[in-house]
């Protein structure tokens, strides 16, 4: 593997006297009515690229099924906007979208995390709240695919897809941050990179929870003091290649999300060791 030279030292070595706080702390906020599974495959991927705690804010009724398959998180459930700012005083870092839904509930919730002045990676359901009640942020990373991009910009996909460069910068001019175009060959901008467009990947990913996987990688590099726009591309070059490899060994046919994590932290440890 031919890592790029960009991500070379990107990520220090670990001092040896180092402890879980300088790793920074992870809040995934999402797992709403019939999608708990996106705060897991979000909260391992930010675990296994480094963050020192992830926490997770979820609908109630499925907080206490999370725990057994979840030991290395804080698994919270979550009822009101009162109590996750609870949780968001505590945290570095939120990953805020991945199975969030759109109801009441998830619309409170989208309220208080996206008015937190931390850091933030805005993925799935929040990408639809934020079209609904837009707001310009810069230290954040928006990562929607084509559909959520178009919602965003108040157009159609053949329009988005049709210059996919344009509209990556049309999100940052419009919202702020970091704009992260998901897709075959993804591309990141923001105002201090023009583009940059991931050669890596494959259709095999073309699977669900994917993208909640990448919200967690994404998240668990800034937690670890990566600047946004450096945070979303080696987030997305880590999660491409880790598909890649994951193909490699098994095919494209069948590929699930949970399968590239492993092959995740692999690329990583490469890119750490120079």
């Amino acid at each position: 593997m031919m890592i790029p030279l960009e991500f070379v030292g990107i990520l220090p070595a670990r001092r040896p006297a180092s402890h879980k706080g300088d790793y920074g702390h992870v809040l995934i906020v999402g797992g709403g009515v019939g999608m708990p599974g996106a705060v897991y495959l979000a909260a391992m991927a930010a675990l296994r690229v480094g963050a020192g705690q992830v926490s997770v804010a979820m609908n109630p009724r499925y907080a206490a099924g999370m725990l057994p398959g979840l030991p290395e998180a804080m698994v919270h459930g979550v009822s009101t906007p009162a109590e996750l700012n609870t949780l968001l005083a505590k945290a570095s870092v939120v990953v805020l979208g991945p199975g969030l839904n759109t109801d009441a509930w998830a619309q409170g919730l989208f309220s208080a995390a996206a008015s937190t002045t931390l850091p933030c990676v805005v993925d799935a359901s929040a990408l639809r709240l934020l079209a609904q009640q837009p707001r310009h942020q810069e230290n954040w990373v928006l990562t929607p695919h084509p559909g959520e991009a178009a919602g965003l910009l108040g157009c159609d996909v053949a329009t988005v897809q049709a210059d996919r460069p344009h509209a990556a910068r049309a999100l940052v001019a419009r919202y702020g941050g970091v704009a992260v175009l998901k897709g075959a060959h993804s591309l990141v901008c923001s105002d201090v990179v023009e583009g940059y467009c991931c050669d890596k990947g494959n259709p095999g990913m073309a699977s669900a929870g994917m993208g909640d996987v990448l919200s967690g990688v994404i998240g668990g590099l800034l937690a670890q003091h990566l600047q946004p726009v450096d945070a979303a591309r080696l987030g997305v070059w880590l999660h491409a290649q880790a598909g890649d490899e994951a193909v490699a060994e098994g095919g494209m046919a069948g590929l699930i999300a949970s399968d590239i994590i492993p092959f995740i932290r692999r690329a990583l440890a490469r890119i750490m060791a120079g």
